[in-house]
């Protein structure tokens, strides 16, 4: 059976679990700022699938990229790294 290409995985913290079997995943990044070079936080928001709603909010989580699930949903969820601390 051929390879399939390599799907890109992120780890992101659960920023809402509301939708059924749907989460959304914030993914912060350090980013360098072009002209004064102060570092600065970007964050991207995705939405996953979460097919046993497994995650709750402030779960750290991975997840990867998946073919469109619904309008909006192009990633899914791989594994919750990390619980959130009540």
């Amino acid at each position: 059976m051929a390879q399939r290409g390599n799907r890109r995985r992120e780890v992101g913290t659960v920023i809402s679990d509301k939708g059924n079997k749907t989460i959304t995943v914030e993914i912060r990044r350090l980013v360098r700022h072009p002209r004064y070079g102060k570092y600065l936080y970007q964050s991207t928001k995705c939405y996953a699938h979460d097919e046993e709603n497994q995650a709750k909010k402030g779960d750290r989580v991975e997840i990867m990229e998946a073919r469109p699930t619904s309008k909006t949903k192009r990633w899914r969820l791989v594994s919750v790294l990390e619980r959130a601390t009540v």
